[in-house]
């Protein structure tokens, strides 16, 4: 297959809308577009209908969000399958946005989508333009500065490589290889130096060569060019990859790491009380197995709702 056609066919699997900053409201208890089998397919559905405000959590809102009615969360829709467009390339959908909407209908609130750059959510958050963001967000020490992060589900790092592994690299031989990360992402920020450390510079290896991209899409799409050897990245959403573009890639196995991704929010909000209880309450309805298993999460759910330490 011609690297043009594999880049198309990427662009189809992976890729969302241009994340502009544009919204989306979606009521606590709203319809997503009607669809067929095809939205049935890509649970365009909006999985907090039916779901009834938890008491204790809303008691925690603050009186202005309360009045305001609506809650604003901070993603960027171009993270299958955690995070996109469905192809009516308006409907977000993924894990983190029925997360969201699940947190919004614990709080009685309706939900505002924010589709923007992941590595633009954190200055968002800071000055106030968005509530909180779902966006599968470790928690690192730097982070830990300036947000408070609440535990929601188990993720992990990988590392894919072309089908069939032709240059038979693992995860701990990627000395003096050109390897993708995602702008801002803990692969750019934490995992990858640390492996390099650890595999190769220590050890009087070549580091390993970063190659800093804007979006996963633009590092598979480089991988299957040839321009990069290895894509590090969330091993969920490699997978994912892998399964969309049979024979395209293999993800490598042991994974890099495996810790707990975080709900955000700015730094002592006082929101923050009132999401974490409505995460709570999520986890321990039947809503939150369903949401992992929409998007081939079953594996990875967590039982508390626990303020985050850093995993650095």
């Amino acid at each position: 297959m011609s690297v043009p056609i594999v880049s198309a066919a990427l662009a189809l699997a992976l890729s969302a809308c241009g994340a502009g900053g544009t919204a989306q409201n979606v009521g606590a208890g709203g319809t997503a577009p009607a669809g067929g089998s095809g939205s049935s397919a890509e649970h365009t559905d909006d999985i907090s209908v039916g779901v009834k405000p938890d008491a204790k959590a809303v008691k925690l809102l603050p009186a202005a969000v309360k009045a305001k009615g609506t809650l604003s969360v901070a993603m960027d829709l171009a993270y299958p399958p955690t995070t996109f467009m469905a192809s009516d390339n308006k409907t977000p959908i993924g894990f983190n946005p029925d997360m969201s909407r699940l947190i919004a209908a614990k709080l009685g609130l309706k939900l505002q989508i924010n589709n923007i750059k992941f590595d633009t959510i954190i200055t968002g958050l800071q000055a106030g333009r968005y509530d909180f963001t779902a966006s599968t967000m470790g928690a690192t020490k730097d982070r830990l500065k300036v947000l408070d992060m609440v535990d929601y589900v188990n993720s992990g790092t990988g590392v894919s490589v072309p089908h069939g592994n032709p240059q038979k690299l693992g995860t701990h031989t990627l000395c003096g290889h050109r390897v993708g990360v995602t702008s801002g992402s803990t692969q750019e920020l934490q995992w990858l130096p640390l492996l390099s450390k650890q595999d190769c510079t220590s050890k009087g290896k070549p580091a390993i060569d970063a190659v800093t991209l804007p979006s996963v899409n633009d590092a598979l799409t480089q991988l299957v060019s040839k321009r990069i050897d290895a894509v590090m990245y969330d091993f969920i959403a490699l997978g994912w990859a892998a399964e969309q573009q049979p024979k395209t890639f293999d993800v490598l196995q042991p994974m890099v790491t495996a810790k707990t991704a975080t709900v955000a929010l700015r730094k002592d909000s006082p929101l923050t009380p009132a999401v974490q209880a409505a995460i709570q309450s999520i986890i321990d309805s039947p809503k939150y197995a369903d949401a992992l298993s929409r998007w081939g999460f079953r594996d990875l759910g967590i039982t508390t709702a626990a303020m985050a330490v850093p995993q650095d």
